[in-house]
């Protein structure tokens, strides 16, 4: 079958005869006539089949026919929701492609970059909006974007919103949409949230399945290398080498893995660039212009690229790191074997990822071809752990070879090298050297550094003073303050005994002077003995609280006549005022 037996018009066709495009893939021949009469479709197929443009060219077509209520503005009439930026880039290249000689206009938008272009470009009128569910509840929280004029809903890679978390975001953008549409799902796999999300969405679709979900295109030649974790970037440059250094789309699990791998493969000569979602928008384009340009070598991406990255006739994908979701599988190598073309597969096994590998082969029903000569086969072999550095405290500086600093004398801590003397010496450090003149040195004691005025001070500084040990008890030393608060419970009892014979005089306070500015107290405050609450100032001048009953009054006639006058006084004020 031809595109022209699809009813198709003049322009469309016209566009799909510059790309080359000349007979339909199976989902875009199943798919094309249902959207073409305006029904429901839900698709099913893998990566790689042709589905943009199975939803794209009849969409394209629709749109060219005039509105019941045709509006001076352009209003979006379509609305593609794809889960990541490079897919709705890819998107719209489909759709300026294949609208050259319709004269509709497209927009797309996303997350991590300025928003300012996409809202000039909404701002004079859009036909067709490709958005990522972030960006786009933005722009609404924003009134820049308006979801009443949508004619068509494409819902695009349908599993993978749902693995990146964004079926609450569709959920909310579903609900501003007309009730009067037509709803395009398509989806790689079909799990069973993405079949209630269907029934929800969908009223009597028709159900394209091209081939059974979750497996792999034929043509594809699936290799497994059984080699353990720390050979994989070894294999992996000898695998890229064996190839002729071809196009090779590498995918890690985490993102420092992807940067790391990179890095290591430019270290060998080998061109490679990373990209994964903490790069820029900027990067992660220039990265994928300079692989589709041939420029690099290597691409390393995340999942996050496992869909959307649409390269014709790459040769070559490597798992470095099996997925643990083993659909996620099916949608890596879907980057390769495209359009019907010829790829190589290949994934690194360790022996950690063994069970990765048993779930891939159950779901795609087929067993992986295990390649056994190559240079770095699996002996159990792990990586040696770095070699731990010799720790060095924070205020301790490297010595410095030559004369000291002038100008500033050099002071050594006794305490602090005593406690880092054991440390250096058993990592083999040097000593510290022989210094006559610091043990002639007089040692300062407490006593030399505070010595006792009167009799009453030297009494106060006993009484503070810690008990000395006697000639039975365990020394422990300074360095080692755990130790020493371990056998400290030992000596409890005996210093409370100490300290229970000890009587400590109290100093004499200088008495206060009165403060300028200060009230004075009045003779009548003086007779009753000092402030308000019974506090009274003692001889020595110790303030200490007194509390005392107050005296019991008994109330008379003209007591009781006063407060019932004011009580009055107060209540009449209250009525005046309001």
């Amino acid at each position: 079958m031809r595109f022209e037996q699809l009813q198709l018009n003049q322009e469309l066709l016209r566009a799909l005869g510059d790309i080359g495009y000349q007979e339909p893939t199976p989902i875009q021949e199943q798919a094309i006539p249902p959207v073409l009469e305006g029904r429901d479709v839900l698709g099913l197929a893998q990566t790689g089949t042709g589905k943009t443009a199975a939803f794209a060219l009849p969409i394209l077509q629709r749109l060219e026919t005039p509105r019941e209520k045709q509006t001076a503005s352009r209003h979006i009439r379509t609305l593609v929701l794809t889960p990541t930026r490079e897919l709705a880039l890819q998107i719209q290249e489909s759709f300026v492609s294949y609208a050259k000689y319709t004269g509709l206009r497209s927009a797309v938008i996303f997350g991590g970059v300025s928003q300012n272009p996409q809202v000039q470009k909404l701002q004079k009128g859009v036909d067709i909006l490709i958005a990522t569910p972030g960006r786009l509840w933005d722009l609404i929280g924003q009134n820049y974007i308006s979801l009443k004029e949508i004619e068509c809903f494409v819902l695009d890679e349908a599993d993978r919103m749902l693995d990146m978390g964004f079926f609450p975001d569709v959920k909310r953008i579903v609900k501003l949409l007309p009730e009067k549409r037509q709803t395009l799902l398509f989806s790689a796999t079909m799990p069973r949230e993405i079949q209630q999300l269907a029934d929800h969405l969908l009223t009597d679709p028709i159900h394209v399945a091209v081939t059974p979900a979750a497996t792999t295109v034929e043509k594809i030649r699936q290799q497994v290398y059984m080699v353990d974790r720390c050979n994989k970037r070894a294999l992996l440059a000898h695998v890229i080498r064996e190839n002729g250094q071809q196009q090779t789309l590498v995918f890690t699990r985490t993102k420092y893995g992807a940067d790391r791998v990179a890095r290591d493969l430019n270290r060998i000569g080998i061109s490679a660039a990373a990209i994964h979602g903490d790069k820029s928008q900027g990067a992660r384009q220039r990265a994928l212009s300079d692989f589709k340009t041939d420029k690099i070598c290597a691409l390393v991406a995340t999942d996050i690229a496992a869909r959307g990255i649409d390269i014709s006739g790459l040769p070559f994908v490597i798992n470095f790191d099996l997925p643990e979701v083993p659909e996620t599988y099916v949608h890596r190598i879907g980057r390769t074997g495209r359009a019907g073309m010829e790829g190589t597969a290949i994934s690194f096994c360790d022996e950690g990822q063994t069970s990765y590998l048993i779930d891939i082969e159950e779901l795609t029903g087929k067993r992986l071809e295990e390649v056994e000569e190559h240079p770095h086969p699996m002996t159990g072999e792990k990586a040696a752990p770095p070699e731990p550095k010799p720790r060095q405290a924070q205020n301790q500086r490297p010595k410095q070879d030559g004369a000291k600093r002038q100008g500033k004398p050099q002071t050594k801590n006794t305490t602090s090298d005593a406690r880092k003397e054991p440390r250096n010496t058993a990592q083999g450090a040097e000593k510290p050297k022989h210094d006559p003149k610091r043990e002639n040195a007089p040692k300062k004691t407490e006593q030399a550094v505070r010595e006792p005025a009167t009799a009453q001070d030297a009494a106060a500084q006993k009484a503070t003073r810690k008990p000395r040990r006697k000639s039975g008890e365990r020394q422990v030393a300074a360095a080692h303050p755990q130790a020493e608060a371990r056998h400290a419970a030992e000596n409890t009892q005996q210093v409370r005994t100490e300290r229970k014979d000890i009587k400590v005089q109290p100093e004499k306070v200088q008495p206060r002077t009165a403060e300028p500015g200060r009230r004075k107290q009045s003779a009548a405050a003086k007779s009753r003995g000092g402030n308000r609450g019974g506090r009274r100032v003692m001889d020595d001048d110790t303030a200490q609280v007194e509390t005392r009953p107050l005296p019991k009054r008994e109330l008379n006639d003209s007591i009781r006549a006063k407060i019932a006058s004011k009580v009055a006084d107060i209540l009449n004020k209250r009525n005046t005022n309001r």
